[in-house]
């Protein structure tokens, strides 16, 4: 097999110095993989080793880390006809778990061996590309307090994230925007706008899962009415398997979406990533857009 060209973010949270690397060269020795690894300790970097694996004559390429990272190494890779390889190493591994990959290191690198493979949907926002979801509205402005907490004053990050959720709730959530979806225009004034790649579940048993990346759709999830009471009983129908049948919630599935807004740039989130976007944020589907390395029982199902 030609060798594997494997990127992982070495500034992670759960990467350990020494353990992990150790970890990973004995899981691919054991999976018998010729496996070219660099590790990665700034954003630039990721991009600088993803370009150039693209341009090698590896096969495969593989990322290494949380979603973010996951996101911006497939992005590249979905410009070639390279396969591509996931190892959950971030803290959520959302992607990874949507895709049925083990979440043990040494279980996805034999996976890797295996080979099996599918096409997957990626999703757009004014030309970038993300793999999981991305939003406007009360999740970038607590994503941004989080990180201002953690800089100043050295908060951890699940605390940083608790007291930004707070300080957001003192302020008015909403956002007026207008939603072309279909050639039809609507108007909405929200506090979030949710755009995810394929359909989410919102069940009480698999909220926040998708059952398939490759149905060529985008689901547009957005609450239009209720102020913060209405973000709490959001939540609390999300946690109880309710949250369908509330009027006050909209789900929409579409091939694409224009966000119009009086502002000329807004906060995006995408894959836990946030950026200053300029308007009007125009999301799309790219069906079929990445071959990647799968558990052979997701293709059969």
């Amino acid at each position: 097999m030609a060798a594997i060209e494997v990127i992982i973010n070495a500034a992670g949270g759960s990467f350990v110095e020494g353990v992990t690397e150790q970890a990973l060269e004995e899981a691919f020795a054991a999976a018998g993989l010729d496996a070219d690894v660099s590790y990665a300790r700034t954003g630039e970097q990721i991009g600088e080793f993803a370009e150039a694996a693209c341009s090698s004559e590896a096969e495969i390429i593989v990322a290494g880390g949380g979603d973010g990272t996951i996101s911006s190494v497939a992005a590249l890779v979905a410009k070639t006809d390279k396969i591509f390889g996931v190892l959950p190493l971030g803290t959520l591994n959302n992607f990874s778990k949507d895709l049925g990959i083990p979440q043990d290191i040494s279980e996805a690198i034999d996976l890797i061996a295996a080979g099996n493979t599918t096409r997957i949907d990626l999703a757009e926002l004014n030309g970038r590309v993300f793999i999981n979801n991305s939003s406007i509205g009360l999740y970038p402005r607590i994503v941004r307090n989080r990180v201002q907490q953690q800089q100043r004053l050295g908060y951890g990050k699940w605390r940083a994230a608790f007291w930004a959720t707070i300080k957001m709730f003192r302020v008015s959530p909403f956002l007026k925007i207008g939603l072309v979806v279909d050639g039809k225009f609507f108007i909405r004034k929200v506090p979030f706008l949710f755009v995810g790649n394929n359909r989410y579940e919102m069940d009480i048993y698999n909220i926040g899962r998708r059952p398939s990346l490759s149905d060529g759709k985008l689901s547009i999830y957005f609450l239009h009415r209720g102020g913060r009471l209405g973000v709490l009983r959001m939540l609390f129908r999300t946690l109880t398997g309710r949250i369908k049948q509330w009027r006050d919630f909209e789900e929409v599935l579409t091939d694409s979406i224009t966000i119009q807004t009086r502002r000329r740039y807004l906060n995006v989130a995408f894959d836990g990533e946030i950026a200053m976007m300029a308007t009007p944020l125009k999301y799309s589907i790219i069906p079929d857009a990445l071959t990647v390395i799968v558990p052979k029982q997701e293709e059969d199902a």
